[in-house]
């Protein structure tokens, strides 16, 4: 059975070929989100395995949306993503109860996978 995928960022271009990368290396991506309240809402609704989240959205950052998937327990792997380095946001990451970080420029089935393993 394919992981299920919601992916969230604000770039209909980003979320368009990480659907297209990620569809072709067997996931399944049920839906997407364009901001942080659209994120929790389609999470809520599409209960996908994995939350892959830009941080830098617009209004509730990828940090704040990812405290409120891991408040209720339970919720699904969140997997940071930014066109920066994670070390730009110092410990942020590392607190966040994220499952991992990938660049965007490193995004693939091979290193999304490895974070869920």
């Amino acid at each position: 059975m394919a992981t299920s995928v919601l992916i969230v960022d604000d770039h209909p271009s980003f979320r368009a070929s990480a659907r297209m990368l990620l569809e072709c290396e067997g996931y399944d991506v049920v839906g997407e989100a364009a901001d942080g309240e659209s994120a929790l809402t389609e999470a809520a609704r599409l209960s996908p395995d994995v939350v892959l989240l830009d941080v830098g959205l617009p209004g509730l950052d990828g940090f704040e949306v990812t405290n409120r998937l891991a408040a209720n327990g339970g919720g699904p792997a969140v997997v940071l993503t930014s066109s920066r380095e994670c070390c730009d946001y110092g410990s942020m990451a590392d607190c966040s109860g994220a499952r991992g970080f990938i660049t965007k420029g490193e995004l693939s089935g091979e290193t999304l996978g490895a974070l869920l393993a």
